[in-house]
């Protein structure tokens, strides 16, 4: 790795990314995500202490791997150095599609709070429509180039992190009140594997994004020791505010109450401190959720960019507008998220969020299991220095993301593996465009 450049010229410290790893993280899933989990108890607290841990063992093989080849493409560019230009391609789809559907969920659990405010949201066909709104809206600001879409989200990161401080402050004021005595009661009896894997699976979409911790080192100050205590830092932080406000969300409220919830957080607060105080939150949710849609937009339009300069895309999506916006990559991945959400426009908001959660999880967990080997490979190679403990936890990783594939279900898993399928025409297109023209015979 390159160290030679001045400290002065690199601008990000060690806070800085870790504010950059919590701010991905942090968007909707954690606020609409409990009541996915209501049913599920104390299962769902087991959750996700395991997804926390698996989290953090990710996070350790990211930090390693961006400290060994800090450059552009991350997990694809590991995957490619691993095992070659096929199956990096099908990690890079695989990315591709976990950021587009994930961002189809992001939109619907936007939508979810917002219907608190305005109730027919809440109706399906409403819901799709003012979901596929919100996704062409960014879009559009993403289109104006970067510096746009970055004032976008200057304004929303601030906000997030008031609703869940709220909630935690909520729940530990209720739970010292009565000593723990409103807790749901802890039975062993109703602990099972398959409801923690089940939980494992779910709970791991609102952690996506700790790879972005990756920061290229050309930005860090001192890089091989701050990439990865800042990776780790922001993932196990934004995990242990994750795990309390939705356990005390489960944990709290009536299953039935929370399962039947289109905005949990306001659910949760409105017995307490009123509905106006309940909107407040679910306002506050909302802004959280359309921050992080407007910088996930601009990753979804920014992977296919870099991969078809780089060769492996179609070079038809490498073309940028005046402003230097991705214009065709973002309309292509903006369309193909819309048909995403009005393929679906039946199922409540609810539903759709659930659904596409599992399916963006599955195809992130693929990245994720790929990135696993490729450390294990590079270093059975020789080509990546990792000692005892960094080896364990690149295996532990190759577990936990098969494990937690198991989680997803049938119909999830069938869409996932569907959707990474259809890449392969797109791969072998692009190779058959790019391969060297035949010399005529003399």
């Amino acid at each position: 790795m390159n160290d030679s450049a001045p400290s002065a010229s690199r601008p990000l410290g060690l806070w800085s990314c870790v504010a950059l790893v919590m701010g991905n993280m942090i968007g909707v899933g954690v606020f609409l995500l409990p009541a996915q989990l209501a049913a599920f108890g104390w299962n769902a607290v087991i959750g996700w202490v395991v997804t926390i841990a698996g989290g953090t063992v990710l996070a350790m093989v990211f930090a390693r791997l961006a400290t060994w080849m800090p450059v552009t493409g991350g997990p694809y560019v590991y995957a490619r150095e691993a095992f070659g230009p096929l199956p990096a391609f099908v990690v890079a789809w695989s990315y591709w599609v976990s950021l587009w559907v994930g961002n189809a969920t992001i939109a619907t659990g936007a939508v979810s709070y917002l219907s608190a405010l305005a109730p027919p949201l809440a109706e399906p066909a409403w819901a799709a429509a003012a979901t596929v709104a919100l996704v062409w809206v960014l879009t559009l600001v993403n289109c104006r180039g970067v510096q746009a879409a970055g004032t976008v989200q200057l304004v929303t990161t601030v906000l997030k992190l008031l609703p869940l401080l709220a909630v935690i402050g909520l729940a530990a004021a209720l739970i010292a009140s009565d000593g723990g005595a409103s807790l749901r009661p802890f039975r062993a009896e109703d602990i099972s594997f398959g409801a923690v894997t089940v939980v494992a699976t779910l709970t791991l979409w609102p952690m996506l994004g700790l790879e972005s911790a990756t920061v290229p080192a050309d930005d860090v100050r001192d890089a091989a020791r701050t990439v990865p205590r800042a990776t780790l830092i922001g993932t196990v932080a934004t995990g242990v505010l994750y795990l309390f406000l939705s356990s005390a969300l489960v944990l709290l409220m009536p299953p039935e109450v929370l399962g039947g919830s289109s905005a949990p957080v306001a659910a949760f607060a409105e017995p307490v401190w009123g509905q106006a105080a309940g909107l407040v939150l679910a306002a506050f949710v909302a802004i959280s959720a359309l921050g992080c849609l407007n910088g996930w937009i601009l990753v979804q339009g920014q992977l296919p960019y870099a991969l078809a300069r780089d060769g492996t895309f179609p070079r038809w999506f490498a073309a940028t507008s005046r402003a230097g916006a991705p214009v065709r990559a973002l309309v292509v991945t903006s369309l193909l998220l819309t048909a995403t959400v009005l393929l679906n426009a039946n199922r409540s908001t609810a539903e759709l969020f659930g659904f596409l959660l599992l399916i963006s999880t599955s195809s992130s967990l693929v990245m994720y299991l790929a990135v696993g080997l490729a450390a294990l490979r590079l270093k059975q190679a020789g080509r990546l220095a990792m000692g005892a403990g960094m080896t364990a936890a690149a295996a532990i990783a190759v577990v936990y993301a098969a494990w937690a594939l198991t989680g997803a279900g049938v119909e999830a898993s069938l869409w996932c593996v569907l959707l990474l399928a259809s890449g392969i025409p797109v791969y072998f297109a692009g190779r058959w465009r790019s391969a060297p023209a035949p010399e005529a015979a003399e």
